[in-house]
């Protein structure tokens, strides 16, 4: 009979409240027995609102007196890394928050500690784990689109420049809506195609709103006086074999309403969500599929689940490090690029 699984959260932010927290209490077999904040009251009220046994005010204290199985990072991303190979050194496993640093450099520093300890290092690409995208992930994986060629990654908001945390700040997370929502759809739809290896990398970033104060918004205000990130991104990305893929992402832009959409071409079909709909010719006609019966679940409960049969060592971990290593490196080269103005070179290309 398996033990509970012990796990200890780092960070009790937002993305630990209405996510990792409610995903590992969906979980049979898992309890949560520790949370750390740097701000101590505010671990103790996550705690007390979930009624986890105990609160710490750093992970070092809680990694000290805690006998954990696992852990999430749920901080800024400026404490990824040190965090993530902290416990990782314990000889924990680690479920860490998206984007995966602050920079490639970092990602490859995590990357070694996982390989290392021999322990399981998954991050929260949670759009991987949505019921449409495992459904059209399994057409791709039988062949119905074929070779697939090009690839649209889309996640706009009119207005959702976050007015909480450190969202807007460079020094802490390294960026902005290209490293907290164009992550997603980037690296999801990086793998629908197979996680081509990027070749090269063209990008521009625009701040058209975060530095302003007379910006209407429904969400909660931001500082714009210590705005000093991106709040849009558009790129070119071009991989080996030839297949691109065209990423726009933003926090605030004079559109008609929010929305997400990841777009598919290959040689024997092609496919777009959301809703899901696959594109075909068969029998000398032109066919639109719209499959049904896709399941609707939670997406960060679903990769917690899929983590902890990570920790049972019952599956490889499905996010695995190459793949977001190459995101990561995306993200790098479009900021890179934006910042020279020139097309930027991967692996020598």
């Amino acid at each position: 009979m398996k033990r509970n699984v012990r796990v200890g959260i780092i960070g009790s932010g937002s993305i630990a409240r209405y996510a990792h927290i409610p995903g590992y209490k969906a979980q049979k077999g898992v309890e949560i027995t520790a949370v750390c904040d740097v701000v101590l009251d505010r671990a103790a009220e996550i705690a007390r609102e979930f009624g986890i046994p105990r609160w710490y005010s750093s992970y070092q204290e809680m990694l000290e007196h805690e006998v954990l199985d696992a852990v999430s990072v749920c901080t800024p991303n400026v404490a990824h890394r040190d965090a993530t190979i902290a416990a990782l050194e314990a000889g924990l496993h680690v479920l860490c928050e998206k984007p995966m640093a602050m920079n490639l450099c970092e990602a490859q520093e995590m990357a070694a500690a996982a390989r290392r300890s021999d322990k399981t290092l998954q991050v929260g690409m949670h759009w991987r784990f949505t019921g449409e995208a495992q459904a059209l992930k399994r057409f791709i994986d039988a062949g119905e689109m074929g070779d697939i060629y090009y690839g649209e990654a889309t996640c706009m908001r009119r207005r959702g420049i976050p007015g909480w945390g450190v969202f807007t700040q460079k020094a802490l997370q390294g960026g902005g809506a290209l490293i907290d929502i164009g992550v997603h759809t980037l690296d999801h739809t990086m793998w629908l195609m197979g996680n081509p290896k990027p070749v090269s990398v063209m990008g521009v970033t625009y701040a058209a709103f975060g530095k302003r104060s007379d910006v209407v918004s429904i969400w909660a205000p931001w500082d714009a006086s210590t705005f000093d990130v991106d709040d849009m991104a558009v790129a070119l990305v071009r991989f080996e074999g030839g297949a691109s893929l065209i990423l726009r992402t933003s926090w605030a832009a004079n559109i008609e309403k929010a929305y997400q959409e990841t777009r598919i071409l290959g040689t024997k079909g092609g496919a777009c969500m959301s809703p899901l709909r696959v594109f075909k010719e068969l029998h000398g006609s032109l066919v639109d599929i719209a499959p049904t019966n896709i399941p609707d679940g939670n997406p960060h409960t679903a990769e917690i689940g899929h983590f902890i049969a990570c920790v049972h060592n019952e599956c490889a971990c499905a996010v695995d490090l190459d793949s977001v290593l190459q995101t990561q490196a995306v993200l790098d080269a479009i900021y890179r690029s934006a910042e020279t103005g020139h097309e930027v070179c991967l692996n020598g290309c």
